[in-house]
């Protein structure tokens, strides 16, 4: 360590050893010593900066007011560090405000002694302060970039136009045409409506056959979570938690977040709310403690959806890779470290890395049982099966792992699209990129309630909807961009969960129809074709039942499956509840597009917060815990272990 340097700290009252430990984790991490110091809470960066200008005799900014920002088309560049900023002064000349590194200070005490003269012109803040008065000065254009740059440069891929012109076209002439083609010829329009509904929907079944078969194994063939030295040294690693009315959610949030196995000084967190919050803003600002958190406010303008907070907060990610979590998501603690280890074991084409999402609280409810099973074989079965195979992978609205650069080159997240995540994951395989899977989980609570429930899926629903319309507005080009078994999977997968609920009621129509000609005795005055359809549709009611509830209990756990208890009993409402969703989707598709229906939280149940402490969890905890400690000693800095979660039902 610079014998400068060494002084410089001993002056501003910080001791040798805890300096040499400091330096050393500097070392390790790529940082400096003083962003060592900040993250571990020895120094208050304030503070540490007011310190800093007072020693280089400059003067100290605990605030800086937005309207003095001097604006500049590149501004927002200076959210990552935090590093400089000019402020305008009225009648003086400008003043450029800075937070320099203590081993650049050392050089710039010298320049100002021999010069005076440029103390007139300098000024210290802490960068957290540089970067407040950013965010707030820069908001409006800001909101304004991200609310149009998707459909202002690829206009092709937002959702902000609902229907193209042909698209329009052709669905006014199919709501006119169709009736009135029933209207004349009824039966043999029915019978091709009938084979059409049947085949699709058979197709859409056949996929999560083969992923009942082959997508639950798909965990076993990923490599373990490597130790951060075999995958190189690690990177700032930026964490979005998009939190609306999430006050309630804070506390248990933040010690989500305070549990991930990285390194501070490279963990860059931003909690993103809407301005207006004004009550979750100030439950993140009384629970997250910290240099490595910042809460970035969202103005309320635009369309008002997550991936628009999203968005606006990606300007001031300071990470090479990026995570989204949700306010409710309980991560295990060393995903970041697997896909970080997954990342750097494949090409840069590997743009996103997903991780499963596992349901905590299936014991509460039915709906949330059934839900479970639902997320179970989607997130274990489903979309393994398409990573294995690189066909288009629509992603969870949570815990997907992003190389930055990819992201930025997809163009991010469509503000207008309420199911940004799959939209987003089809998008980067158009544009030659790839999606893969985690096997470490992240835990989330189930709605527990019907109402909740309807209007999360109804929201779920209309942003399928608006992805298969949005990727079908060039057929041909999307065809040969993924090719013929990337546009069949993006069909059975996007549109596959859609279209079965929508035509779900209508199928039984058809075998209550069948039933009631065989009951009256016309059962053999019916053709080959409709006895063959009865068949079918009896095989695709039945199959589906069975594929919805053998595909999510397959790669449960034996506790797990204990507690979702026996599915069948309630796999036929919960598909009549998905069909009126679905039906609601579509409505609301036309009245109200770009309405996000909040799905509200509260915080995990005793119960299963218990669940999750008890067992293995925490006998492991606390040999991680210990692991820790060691790591820390300086003999070990470079040995710090990697454990797997030891918990039977998230795994």
């Amino acid at each position: 360590m610079p014998a400068d340097e060494v002084r410089l700290f001993m002056a501003l009252g910080i001791g040798k050893p805890t300096l040499a430990l400091a330096f050393q984790k500097a070392q390790q991490n790529g940082t400096t010593i003083e962003r060592e110091l900040i993250a571990d809470g020895t120094l208050d960066p304030h503070i540490f900066y007011e310190a800093l200008a007072d020693w280089l005799g400059l003067p100290f900014f605990a605030s800086i007011n937005p309207a003095n920002v001097f604006l500049t088309e590149n501004i927002d560049t200076q959210l990552d560090k935090g590093a400089l900023l000019r402020l305008s002064r009225p009648s003086l000349p400008a003043l450029l405000v800075i937070a320099p590194e203590a081993r650049h200070a050392i050089a710039l005490r010298d320049q100002l002694s021999q010069a005076p003269h440029m103390r007139e012109g300098l000024g210290i803040a802490a960068p957290q302060t540089i970067r407040e008065a950013i965010w707030k000065a820069n908001a409006r254009a800001r909101v304004d970039k991200v609310t149009d740059q998707l459909f202002g440069e690829t206009p092709a891929f937002s959702a902000r136009i609902v229907l193209t012109g042909w698209q329009g076209y052709m669905l006014g002439a199919l709501s006119v045409g169709f009736p009135l083609a029933v209207v004349v010829w009824p039966d043999p329009i029915l019978l091709l409506l009938h084979i059409a509904l049947s085949a699709i929907y058979l197709a859409a079944m056949g996929l999560r056959a083969i992923a009942l078969k082959l997508g639950a194994t798909e965990g076993a063939r990923l490599p373990s979570p490597q130790h951060a030295a075999e995958a190189g040294p690690l990177p700032v690693y930026t964490v979005l938690v998009a939190a609306y009315r999430e006050e309630a959610m804070v506390p248990q949030m933040i010690a989500a977040l305070d549990r991930l196995d990285w390194p501070k000084s490279l963990l860059d967190i931003k909690i993103v709310c809407e301005a207006d919050d004004l009550a979750t803003i100030a439950a993140v600002r009384q629970y997250a403690r910290g240099a490595h958190f910042e809460i970035v406010e969202v103005p309320a303008e635009g369309p008002r959806t997550k991936p628009k907070a999203l968005a606006y907060a990606l300007a001031g990610a300071r990470g090479d890779y990026i995570v989204i979590f949700d306010a409710e998501d309980r991560p295990h603690p060393q995903q970041l470290r697997e896909a970080h280890a997954r990342f750097a074991a494949e090409t840069d084409a590997m743009a996103c890395l997903q991780a499963p999402l596992n349901i905590s609280n299936a014991g509460e409810s039915r709906i949330a049982a059934l839900f479970a099973l639902e997320y179970a074989g989607l997130f274990r079965s489903l979309l393994p099966l398409l990573a294995r195979f690189g066909l288009p992978m629509p992603l969870g609205g949570t815990s997907n792992h992003f190389r930055r650069g990819a992201l930025e080159a997809a163009g991010a997240w469509d503000p207008f699209n309420v199911t940004e995540d799959a939209d987003l994951g089809i998008r980067l395989h158009r544009m030659g990129y790839r999606c893969g899977v985690l096997k470490l989980p992240t835990l989330e609570d189930a709605p527990t309630e019907w109402p909740v429930w309807r209007a999360q899926r109804s929201r779920w629903f209309k942003g399928w909807l608006q992805t298969v319309l949005v990727h079908l507005r060039a057929p041909r080009r999307l065809l040969a961009q993924i090719g013929s078994a990337g546009f069949v999977a993006l069909f059975l997968t996007s549109g596959g969960m859609l279209f079965s609920a929508l035509a779900h009621p209508l199928l039984a129509v058809f075998i209550l129809r069948s039933i009631w000609l065989f009951a009256s005795g016309a059962w053999l005055a019916v053709g080959l074709a409709e006895q063959l359809l009865f068949a079918v549709d009896v095989a695709n009611i039945v199959g589906s039942y069975y594929l919805f509830a053998f595909l999510g209990r397959k790669p449960m756990s034996a506790e797990e499956r204990v507690t979702v208890g026996s599915p069948w009993a309630g796999v036929p409402f919960y598909w009549i509840m998905l069909s009126v969703a679905a039906w609601q989707a579509v409505k609301e598709l036309s009245a109200n597009p770009f309405l996000w229906r909040k799905t509200p939280h509260a915080p995990s149940s005793i119960a299963a917060t218990r669940s999750e402490e008890t067992g293995d969890l925490r006998e492991q905890k606390e040999v991680q815990a210990e692991d820790h400690r060691r790591a820390d000693r300086p003999e070990n800095a470079d040995h710090r272990a990697v454990h797997i979660f030891a918990h039977d039902a998230a795994l």
